[in-house]
């Protein structure tokens, strides 16, 4: 999130395993190439995340990397999908590269997404949060009002 970059993997499933194969070679390697001392991780409770597995292993990481790299580990909560910026990241990567597209093969999808990784890295820039805290207490009260006069 700091600069905007996006680190991705494609893989034929969503497992835990690929997630964690994805930490272990793209974010904990760039973080330590990098000299990042902490890497927090949002995320959403989605199986693939693991949230019973994740912390043990995030627990055993920290320990053989022995104190070079700390992981902060965020739950968002259920239904809070849209709080995730890389949600957000997904919407632009739907309109600009898989919508109207068709992939003859899985390769082909997987490389039509790389490059569209790469390209996306040559300007990439941190997400701007347009949406308040103000927007959401405006957006509840509503909502809230509307509950109670209906």
């Amino acid at each position: 999130m700091a600069d905007g970059l996006v680190y991705g993997q494609c893989h034929p499933r969503k497992r835990f395993v690929d997630f964690r194969s994805f930490l272990e070679t793209a974010i904990v390697t760039e973080a330590l190439q990098r000299g990042v001392q902490t890497v927090a991780l949002v995320l959403d409770n989605g199986s693939t995340h693991a949230p019973k597995q994740l912390p043990h292993w995030i627990e055993n990481l920290s320990t053989s990397l022995e104190g070079k790299l700390t992981i902060q580990l965020y739950w968002l909560p259920k239904n809070a999908s849209w709080l995730d910026q890389i949600e957000i990241w997904f919407s632009v990567l739907q309109r600009k590269l898989l919508q109207p597209n068709h992939f003859t093969s899985l390769d082909e999808l997987e490389q039509a997404i790389h490059g569209f990784i790469t390209r996306y890295n040559q300007t990439a820039k941190p997400i701007k949060w347009s949406y308040t805290v103000e927007h959401l207490e405006y957006k509840l009260a509503t909502r809230l009002r509307e509950g109670v006069a209906a």
